[in-house]
């Protein structure tokens, strides 16, 4: 004989949930459109906002056009021979190339120097 339980129906499945059938208290009717006096300053007051840091974005924006404008009106083509306005427009290259040049000197004499300690010297 199989064995009963106080559960119905399969195993794995629940029972429904019992629920009462009404509310006690109902829930105040409002359309969903509809909102309060204070919900619309404070959404008045978002707008006013997000309008602001809009108009302040497309101001930097603008300033920041004008500032290319004026750099590209700046330039001025002498008559100056090219080695002279190669001597001030590439001082970043020549910078850069000393940079280079150090970085790769220092790389090279640790180099040396551990292959002394290494190879020659026994020491590691």
């Amino acid at each position: 004989m199989a064995k009963r339980s106080r559960i119905g129906g399969r195993p794995g499945q629940r029972r429904p949930l019992e629920r009462p059938a009404t509310r006690q208290t109902p829930a105040p009717i409002r359309p969903a459109n509809a909102l309060t006096a204070e919900e619309e300053a404070r959404a008045a007051q978002l707008e006013a906002a997000i309008v602001a840091e809009e108009k302040a974005a497309e101001e930097a924006r603008r300033g920041r056009n004008k500032d290319r404008v004026a750099a590209a009106e700046g330039v001025v083509y002498s008559s100056a021979p090219l080695s002279a306005r190669a001597a001030r427009e590439y001082d970043y290259v020549r910078r850069d190339i000393r940079r280079i040049t150090v970085v790769g000197g220092a790389l090279l004499g640790v180099m040396a120097i551990l292959h002394l300690l290494v190879n020659v010297l026994n020491v590691i």
